[in-house]
C-alpha cells in the first residue's frame, strides 16, 4: 500500500494505491491517519481510486479512524470507489455512514459547504 497525501483547500486527500489488507496497508494507513489525527487533520478524503482489493481489517481500520475523527468534531470521506470496495462498503452498510463522491471537487465542496453551515447563527436564517 503507498499512501500519498496532498492538501486542497483546507482538505487532506490520501491517496491510496494497492490492497488495503491486513497484511498490507492497514498498518500504514491507520499510523497515517493517528498522526494526522494529532496534528489537528479534520477534514479527510480517503481517494480509493487505486485501491486493487479491499478485506474486512481494511474496511475496520476506515470504519475505526473515521470514528476517531468523527469524535475530534471532524470528518472522512470517501473518493473514486471502484467497484469491488463499493460492493464490501455497501454490504458491510458503511456507505450509509460515510459520504461517497465520484468528484473530487464535488468531495472538496461537501467539506466547505458543510463548514460554512456551521458558522451561520440559527438566529439569523
Amino acid at each position: 500500500m503507498q499512501i500519498t497525501q496532498r492538501e486542497v483547500r483546507g482538505v487532506i486527500i490520501l491517496d491510496l494505491e494497492g490492497r488495503l489488507v491486513l497484511e498490507d496497508g492497514v498498518t500504514p494507513f491507520v499510523e497515517l491517519m493517528n498522526t494526522l489525527g494529532h496534528r489537528g487533520g479534520t477534514r479527510i478524503l480517503l481517494n480509493f481510486a487505486k485501491v486493487t482489493y479491499l478485506d474486512s481489517a481494511g474496511v475496520g481500520a476506515v470504519a475505526w479512524k473515521y470514528v476517531t475523527v468523527r469524535k475530534r468534531n471532524g470528518d472522512v470521506k470517501l473518493l473514486n470507489l471502484q467497484p469491488k470496495s463499493h460492493t464490501v462498503l455497501k454490504t458491510t452498510k458503511l456507505l450509509a455512514v460515510l459520504e461517497s463522491f465520484e468528484s473530487e471537487d464535488a468531495a472538496i465542496d461537501s467539506f466547505v459547504d458543510r463548514d460554512d453551515d456551521e458558522d451561520i447563527n440559527p438566529i439569523f436564517t
